[in-house]
């Protein structure tokens, strides 16, 4: 089974930046995540909406 949810390591790894980049970009609301009983977890969905934004606006300039 795929996986849907990754810890802030797991999604920094992803998105080949560091934790603390991973944790501004939560903090500003540029990707998503949740709580659950106290540890954040970041829907891939979340990483995946993120690089589309970061794509489109890419190709706007």
């Amino acid at each position: 089974m795929t996986r849907l949810l990754l810890t802030v390591p797991e999604a920094a790894e992803a998105l080949s930046i560091s934790r603390s980049k991973l944790y501004q970009l939560l903090a500003t609301g540029a990707v998503a995540s949740i709580r659950i009983d106290g540890s954040r977890r970041i829907p891939v969905s979340a990483l995946t909406d993120y690089i589309t934004r970061l794509t489109r606006k890419e190709a706007a300039v």
